[in-house]
């Protein structure tokens, strides 16, 4: 029990270390590493969303706080935010375990990828309608329920992309995803529960731990060159997960 703790303590303060740093990652990185440690994509993504319910919540109340939040971009993010990652939940609940590996994996492969494009090439920013906005956070929801995390690199990164100004982008999306969060979180557990404890109080300790230091690491590594370093290793890592769920399948196939 107390090794579980402290292994997975680990995973969540590299997790948080990384997302105290860029604004982003804490669910990607946290999934990435319980999927090479043979947590199944289900219960990877149901723990880290227990886990994520605290440390978005604080980082939101703590944005709101300092007055870097604005109420209407909550609300259109947050909204079909909610209802895209329900909808995430319930159908990767419903998928093979097989499948969802594959699946999974894919998604974290392609959103590395989408990770090291942001870094080696950000565009200028551009407006973004009303309308996108309420998208974005639809499917924000989706594929953040279904691998694990996403809704910061996809978020944050395109409002920062269209313009919007930094702190109330970062505050306004760290505060809507506490409710996205909290959705999903209660989505599974009303269809698969809450069973592996250990894996949830590890991150939310390694992620309690970490935030004091991601200031730090701020100071001496740049954020560009930080969020190449997890675009590698989430592209690495998924790469090898899916290679495994591949050979697991066309065994069994």
């Amino acid at each position: 029990m107390i090794w579980e703790v402290s292994l997975f303590a680990l995973v969540g303060f590299a997790a948080q270390l990384v997302d105290g740093a860029v604004g982003m990652a804490y669910g990607l990185s946290a999934t990435t590493a319980l999927l090479s440690l043979g947590v199944t994509p289900v219960t990877a993504s149901a723990s880290v969303h227990a886990a994520e319910i605290f440390t978005t919540g604080a980082s939101g109340y703590a944005h709101w706080r300092l007055g870097n939040v604005r109420r209407d971009l909550v609300v259109r993010l947050a909204v079909p935010g909610v209802v895209g990652g329900m909808i995430g939940a319930y159908v990767l609940t419903g998928m093979p375990t097989g499948t969802m590996q594959v699946v999974v994996s894919v998604y974290l492969l392609g959103l590395g990828a989408l990770i090291l494009h942001k870094a080696a090439w950000p565009r200028p920013p551009v407006a973004m309608p009303d309308w996108q906005v309420r998208v974005l956070g639809f499917f924000g929801g989706i594929v953040d329920a279904m691998g694990g995390g996403g809704w910061g690199p996809i978020v944050t990164s395109t409002l920062l992309g269209k313009g919007d100004a930094p702190r109330e982008a970062i505050g306004s999306a760290n505060l809507a995803e506490f409710f996205v969060t909290t959705a999903v979180t209660a989505t599974f557990v009303f269809t698969v529960g809450l069973s592996l404890w250990p894996v949830i109080a590890g991150l939310v300790l390694g992620g309690v731990l970490a935030a004091p230091f991601a200031a730090l690491v701020v100071r001496h590594l740049s954020p560009r060159r930080l969020l190449l370093l997890v675009g590698v290793v989430v592209s690495l890592l998924a790469l090898r997960n899916l290679l495994a769920a591949l050979g697991t399948l066309g065994a069994t196939g």
